[in-house]
């Protein structure tokens, strides 16, 4: 690469790197493992030490991977470490009805046997994933781990500096966030979030149930939201919950026996006997858009971008995606002898990304409040929607290309 080393940029300073990637979760680690695999030096500044990330025990978190996103693992060497223990989506079904009654007959279902590529995604556990990204990132010698929080930046002619709350200045050429809703990257960045709460609280956990769920990942939609069941290896299924606020708080205080009395009815027998294992969550839900991806040497993905509602499994996804385009982007300009991080290269990154976060975004919205009622009209235009697309294949094969990933612009590191 022909672009002057950051030390030369920087004044020397004794700590100097390509990428500097704020955020040490999920979207983080994967950017760095993409960009150092292609020869860049990066530094991953993670608030939490690398024991806290490491969760030996089922905790009941997992992640509905799109087959994009597991092409992109793959090609970044962590999917092989992670893969065995991955649970493939064969069948998405979506259905509506109320607590107690059972789904509507009119359903909507996908089957991976109707594409090409083969199945529409995998569920991974985060306790696995995790501890992959960690091991890959272990494994590469481009990449550097530091374990504290930033209090501060500074842009200098040709990068930025970051001081660590330790005192410690890291310097690079650009600055990723990665931080989550909460970005203080972006904050620092002096980018402002568009968003709204929804009222509505994801209670998440994972069951073992009495029969097998055959790959078979359920989509229930309910007046207070919608209940999502999705398979993990052998007869566990993972669950995302949502319910408003209120109902949410006073379901997440009662003990195991009596949460799983008022879950029951809203989940159904269609799996025998159901009953948890791991913990329980809770997480406010709602939707947080920073107004810009992008600025002065500063780049944001996932979270610290775009956070949307759950409903259709696309958070970790739409990062991944975030992921490709940059790292794309980035190496792209480098090869033309570019400043990667230069004002008109990331505009690419943005005029890429900033469309398909913003569609996916309306998406959710309009899906969670199209459904999240129980209004007679609604309930009645639905039922037929979902029973007319289920009737008509070329549309069906298309929203289920859609729920794979498959659709839009790829970045390279996606497309297999």
């Amino acid at each position: 690469m022909d672009n002057p080393a950051p030390a030369a940029i920087l004044g020397g300073m004794d700590e100097t790197r390509d990428i500097l990637i704020v955020g040490g979760g999920l979207n983080g680690p994967a950017l760095a493992l993409a960009l150092a695999q292609a020869g860049l030096s990066v530094t991953v500044i993670d608030a939490l030490p690398e024991k806290a990330r490491r969760a030996a025990d089922f905790d009941g978190r997992a992640y509905a991977l799109a087959l994009a996103s597991v092409r992109l693992l793959r090609a970044i060497g962590v999917w092989d470490r992670v893969g065995d223990d991955a649970q493939p989506i064969l069948q998405i079904k979506v259905s509506d009805g109320r607590a107690g009654e059972g789904p509507s007959p009119f359903f909507l279902q996908f089957d991976h046997g109707e594409i090409e590529e083969g199945p529409m995604g995998h569920m991974v556990e985060d306790r696995f994933l995790r501890c992959a990204l960690l091991d890959a990132m272990k494994a590469e010698a481009g990449i550097a781990r530091v374990t504290g929080t930033v209090e501060s930046r500074e842009i200098e002619p040709g990068g930025a500096i970051l001081t660590l709350a330790s005192g410690r200045r890291l310097a690079g050429r650009l600055v990723v966030g990665c931080d989550g809703r909460a970005s203080a990257t972006a904050a620092r960045a002096g980018i402002a979030r568009t968003g709204w709460s929804y009222g509505q609280t994801a209670l998440v956990a994972s069951l073992a149930h009495e029969r097998p769920h055959g790959g078979v990942a359920h989509q229930f939609f309910m007046p207070p939201g919608p209940l999502a069941i999705l398979p993990l290896p052998g007869n566990v299924s993972s669950i995302v919950w949502s319910e408003d606020a209120a109902t949410a708080a006073g379901f997440a205080a009662l003990d195991d026996a009596d949460f799983m009395s008022v879950l029951r009815p809203r989940f159904g027998d269609f799996l025998g006997d159901i009953r948890l294992c791991g913990r329980r969550y809770t997480y406010p839900l709602g939707l947080s858009i920073a107004n810009r991806l992008v600025a002065d040497r500063v780049a944001l993905v996932g979270d610290a971008a775009h956070g949307m509602h759950p409903i259709a499994g696309q958070g970790l996804n739409a990062g991944l995606r975030d992921v490709g385009a940059l790292t794309q982007v980035i190496l792209d300009a480098a090869r033309r002898g570019e400043d990667f991080a230069a004002a008109d290269v990331l505009a690419r990154y943005q005029r890429w990304r900033r469309f398909d976060t913003a569609t996916l975004a309306a998406a959710t919205d309009l899906a969670n409040r199209l459904f999240s009622n129980d209004n007679p009209l609604l309930r009645l235009g639905r039922n037929l929607g979902l029973g007319a697309v289920n009737a008509l294949p070329a549309l069906r094969r298309g929203l289920i290309r859609e729920a794979a990933g498959l659709t839009g612009d790829l970045p390279e590191l996606m497309r297999g």
